[in-house]
């Protein structure tokens, strides 16, 4: 993984912190730090009742994203270096983000895609999803690319959802 990162002490980064923004780079060494990352990950994905959660929420800068839609932990899905393909159809649904509690946009996302990934010890794998699983992969994919659902939003999402960023841009100023 290169940098050593203090797994334990990661904790859910919420915006505006500006690693939510970063283009992040592809992982080059499955080892053990890795796999502690991505464990530490889920952790933090199930203490906020998430069903995704790329790096860059947890302040690393790598393309990496676990999801479990299910909450079956044998559903549990680690997607390192993830390229979605065969993105087909269109449906709108509300989405939220564990990085902007309160927040909830309306998203168009492709209902089937394919993601062409590694799993956490560098062995490749390609599925195809529906449904949430797809819009999943989409939604934390786009976090791996420096954006967010906020970044989408229609005039009344920006009103509806107001006074929710002013609070997360006045906490992040006060812990800054």
């Amino acid at each position: 993984m290169g940098d050593r990162i203090d797994v334990d002490n990661l904790g859910i980064v919420f915006y505006p912190d500006p690693v939510l923004r970063k283009t992040c780079r592809p992982v080059e060494r499955f080892d053990e730090n890795l796999a502690r990352l991505v464990q530490r990950m889920f952790e933090l994905m199930r203490a906020g009742k998430g069903i995704g959660l790329a790096a860059p929420q947890v302040g690393v800068t790598l393309r990496l994203l676990i999801c479990n839609p299910t909450g079956e932990p044998a559903d549990d899905m680690v997607c390192i270096n993830p390229e979605l393909t065969n993105l087909i159809g269109s449906e709108e649904r509300e989405e939220g983000c564990l990085s902007l509690p309160n927040v909830s946009v309306p998203m168009r996302r492709a209902v089937q895609a394919r993601i062409r990934a590694y799993d956490v010890t560098g062995k490749p794998y390609e599925r195809d999803g529906t449904d949430l699983l797809a819009r999943v992969w989409q939604h934390e994919n786009d976090h791996l690319d420096g954006r967010m659902i906020i970044d989408s939003m229609s005039d009344s999402a920006q009103l509806a959802n107001r006074r929710a960023l002013k609070q997360l841009q006045a906490e992040f100023k006060q812990s800054a």
